[in-house]
């Protein structure tokens, strides 16, 4: 009887968990299914999901006409390079402050955790004026230094960090090991599957991130997604192309999904490990 019940609980949990899961997924499938379509069957009554009159019209368009590769060159660039900087100076700083003594160290760290609660928006002028005054605008460098230091990954990497035997690090220094290279050659290999989830969260961040780019970048050859969709979107104003808006969604999350389940496993490792640590 008690498992026949508890059958019936699985059953309902597990047909639970694939309702919520449809129904996260419906409107990737709508925006799928309407960059295929026609445009007089996008708004159909009653809807069409599948068309019998799909076609690749609203890619070609957006590829060749929206330049699509080359905004998603830049793209890339931009959150490649935000993201390995990040990594490297955010676990060199949670490598400091989980493993160093200094004077003002909790004060340090209490003023640097103390920052993510600052509105990007509150320095988004002062910072665009000094990257205005040293000529970096219409760069990629203000979209790839200014973040190299963040305060969410120095957090993070400083908590994974933390659980590490000093042991393991003494032995090292002990062998003649200079401090880099225990970072290097100890640090990085053991907290991989953490800076792989950190990773993922930082290029995310930078491939979608709008705000910014569209503050340092006026000149077309140098835009990122989110600004040539959202100019894509203006220049429709009065004669909206739905099919090809979609289009250049899905073309934008490929490359995330692509990279997501590359690296999944060490994903989800680093999550776990980073709970059942912490």
């Amino acid at each position: 009887m008690k498992r026949i019940s508890r059958l019936a609980v699985d059953v309902l949990l597990y047909g639970f968990l694939i309702a919520i899961s449809f129904y996260m997924i419906l409107p990737f499938v709508w925006m799928l299914s309407s960059s295929l379509k026609p445009e007089s069957e996008i708004f159909s009554i009653p809807p069409i999901l599948f068309s019998k009159n799909m076609t690749l019209g609203a890619y070609i368009t957006v590829i060749v006409d929206g330049n699509i590769l080359r905004v998603l060159l830049n793209t890339f660039i931009i959150a490649a390079g935000a993201t390995a900087a990040r990594l490297f100076f955010c676990s060199l700083g949670g490598f400091g402050f989980a493993k160093y003594k200094f004077i003002g160290k909790g004060l340090l760290f209490g003023i640097l955790v103390a920052t993510l609660v600052v509105p990007f928006s509150v320095t988004l002028i002062p910072l665009f004026i000094i990257m205005s005054r040293i000529h970096w605008t219409n760069t990629f460098l203000p979209l790839i230094i200014p973040g190299a230091a963040s305060a969410f990954g120095i957090f993070f990497m400083r908590q994974y960090i933390s659980t590490i035997n000093n042991e393991l690090l003494d032995s090292a220094r002990i062998d003649g090991a200079s401090e880099f290279r225990i970072f290097l050659s100890i640090i990085v290999p053991i907290v991989a599957p953490g800076m792989t989830s950190l990773g993922l969260i930082f290029f995310m961040g930078a491939w979608n991130d709008f705000l910014w780019p569209l503050v340092i970048l006026k000149k077309p050859e140098l835009f990122t997604l989110p600004i040539a969709i959202n100019q894509m979107i203006q220049s429709m104003i009065g004669r909206p192309v739905y099919s090809q808006q979609m289009a250049a969604a899905v073309l934008s999350i490929i490359p995330l999904l692509i990279i997501f389940l590359v690296f999944q496993r060490r994903f989800v490792e680093g999550i776990t490990a980073g709970a059942i640590k912490g």
